[in-house]
């Protein structure tokens, strides 16, 4: 799979990130959050980013 960084919230790599594959898909690099109380099936998992990280992929035109 090949990964190409579209926006993040700060220049390390540490920090809320989306990345779009040539797969025609989108990764989201965040928290794993513990406090939701959902049913994940095994197989999936849940990210949280803030929703600052989505406004600027769609301001900046990426998404």
């Amino acid at each position: 799979m090949k990964v190409t960084k579209l926006v993040s919230t700060c220049d390390i790599k540490d920090c809320p990130t989306i990345y779009a594959t040539d797969r025609g898909t989108l990764l989201v690099q965040g928290e794993t959050p513990t406090d939701h109380g959902l049913q994940v099936p095994a197989h999936e998992s849940l990210v949280e980013i803030p929703m600052e990280l989505l406004q600027k992929a769609i301001r900046d035109k990426l998404i």
